[in-house]
């Protein structure tokens, strides 16, 4: 028989995770809940759809599609397709956005707070409704493209691979602008100084010194570039006529007019999901191997330019802040036109918005209702988890943590294709209902509420809650009344971030959504579909104004984090 006090002392699995006997308090369970929240919607679907990958037509196990990927050119060069568009879209990111930040940073400019402003405004909009806003402009019958037919410039259109770069360049390099910015204004300039003092150039300097300094920093921006345009769905769908990518062909395949093959979309998520990890580990080697560390003490200041450099500079950057802008500005004043179909007419009125609270008004009150009820939970879950992460930390928080960034690496065509997989049958089905939309914008938003979450966190003396503990409070009252309440503001910085994400989703709204749970993104998709601009329009100055009055308010909650 077992000695009893051998089997007390014996630490069980439970408390090697930090959920034992002496610590099944309020904050276990929160780490335990999580942990299975995680768990049922983001590993356990993810293994159907590997599961699924491996099951022919005929629900038997196989590697054809796994061959068939490799083997047919249909299926390998939408990855290639997907890789080109995102590398080319990353490369000229960086020459736009790195010579943007280092002048708005560096020289003295005028205007830098409209310019920022102008910059973070062009990522206010999802990609795609950038694209239909180029379509109006130089799409086959684009106003611009007609002015220049007129003139007899020979101009095809936006359509095609490379309008695809044009379009993410412009919507995505705003992510390089903003990153780098910050990288500069901390960089130490001693560096720099004693480089100019051996006779190096400015230009040299800067690919020596202010580069790598910036590299880490750099990285982290073009990696959030390439993911988000090797994972977009609506932007190649819209300008691409005949041209895919692997997220077009994957929701081809589990969508058919002919009949779907979700084996095949599975094969395809799942080489998606491999891809996208491979690159999130490329840019932590890369980092890892060229990190370079400063004092920080000595901060960059302002150059002085002369009169005629100056002007020079200063265009330059309003050109491009200004460009950038195009879309939102353009779908805002298309909704105010008179139009019949795809073709507009000169005057103005209120036909759009009107036609679409009289058509469409489920679609708003569903993208509204539907995140309002997803960023209740993100909020919640995310005071909660961070604290749970920061504070309480185990293994099992550790293993929490890890799995929290999954959803960077899913882009939202597969995360929609693995919840139907999973959730399509008994026990539990989800399919065809809100709560399934719910689940997924929690699943890929609830990283930024959480992450806004923790920095603030951190930045909490834990002193604050221990002296309110010692005067007899109780831990739990201590932190939904001290802790939970200076937490405040980052978690609803962070929150609505989220929100924004939310109401402006598309990739995995479109392969989750039935006719009665649309939202006001798949219904711009359709509409553009339909050529019916005038509503599209309206429907996105609707989506663009949500977006820009939840950013300043963001801004405002967020204090010096998210300054414009």
């Amino acid at each position: 028989m077992q000695n009893p006090a051998v089997e007390a002392r014996r630490p069980s699995r439970l408390s090697f995770l930090g959920l034992g006997r002496g610590k099944r308090d309020f904050w276990s369970w929160v780490t335990l809940i999580s942990f299975l929240f995680w768990i049922a919607f983001v590993v356990y679907p993810l293994f159907s759809l590997l599961f699924n990958s491996f099951f022919n037509a005929e629900g038997k196990l196989t590697l054809a599609n796994y061959a068939h990927f490799f083997k047919l050119k249909y299926y390998y060069m939408a990855l290639w397709n997907s890789v080109k568009i995102s590398a080319l879209t990353t490369v000229f990111s960086v020459l736009i956005g790195v010579p943007l930040a280092y002048a708005v940073t560096r020289y003295n400019i005028p205007f830098k707070g409209a310019i920022r402003i102008l910059v973070i405004m062009s990522l206010l909009s999802p990609p795609f409704i950038g694209a239909y806003s180029w379509i109006l402009m130089l799409g086959n019958n684009g106003f611009i493209t007609r002015f220049l037919h007129e003139f007899g410039i020979p101009f095809q259109s936006v359509y095609g691979w490379k309008g695809i770069v044009f379009v993410f360049t412009l919507q995505l390099y705003p992510h390089i602008f903003l990153y780098v910015s910050g990288a500069l204004r901390t960089i130490d300039t001693s560096l720099e100084e004693a480089a100019e003092s051996l006779g190096r150039s400015s230009f040299h300097r800067f690919l020596t010194i202010t580069l790598p300094l910036i590299f880490p920093t750099l990285s982290a921006g073009a990696l959030m570039v390439f993911m988000t345009s090797f994972a977009d769905f609506g932007t190649p769908m819209l300008l691409g006529q005949g041209f895919k990518t692997l997220p077009i062909l994957a929701y081809e395949q589990f969508i058919s007019e002919t009949g779907g093959n979700p084996a095949m979309a599975s094969t395809l998520s799942v080489i998606l999901i491999t891809c996208s990890t491979l690159i999130l580990f490329g840019q932590r080697y890369l980092v890892s191997r060229k990190t370079y560390t400063m004092s920080g003490m000595r901060t960059p200041k302002e150059q002085q330019l002369k009169a005629l450099p100056r002007i020079v500079v200063t265009c330059a950057v309003l050109v491009v802040a200004f460009v950038s802008v195009i879309p939102q500005i353009t779908v805002f004043v298309t909704s105010f036109l008179k139009t019949k179909g795809p073709v507009f007419h000169s005057g103005f009125s209120l036909d759009s918005y009107r036609e679409v609270l009289y058509r469409v008004p489920k679609a708003i009150m569903n993208t509204y209702g539907l995140s309002l009820v997803s960023i209740v939970i993100m909020i919640v879950m995310g005071m909660l988890v961070s604290y749970v992460l920061v504070r309480r930390k185990s293994k099992l928080s550790a293993l929490l943590d890890g799995l929290l960034m999954v959803p960077y690496v899913m882009p939202g065509t597969v995360l929609g294709i693995s919840l139907i997989i999973a959730f399509n049958k008994p026990p539990l089905v989800l399919t065809g209902t809100w709560i399934i939309l719910v689940v997924a914008y929690v699943v890929r938003k609830l990283p930024y509420t959480i992450r806004s979450s923790t920095a603030i966190l951190y930045q909490l003396d834990k002193s604050v809650e221990e002296a309110s503990i010692s005067l007899g409070v109780p831990p739990m009252k201590t932190f939904f009344k001290t802790t939970g309440r200076l937490m405040a503001p980052g978690v609803l910085s962070g929150g609505i971030l989220s929100w924004i994400t939310s109401i402006n989703e598309l990739s995995s709204t479109l392969v989750l959504y039935v006719g009665a749970t649309a939202t006001i993104s798949v219904t711009i998709y359709s509409e553009v579909f339909t050529s019916s601009y005038g509503t599209a329009a309206a429907l996105a100055s609707i989506l663009t104004l949500s977006t820009l009055v939840s950013l300043l308010i963001a801004n405002k909650l967020g204090g010096k984090g998210l300054q414009l």
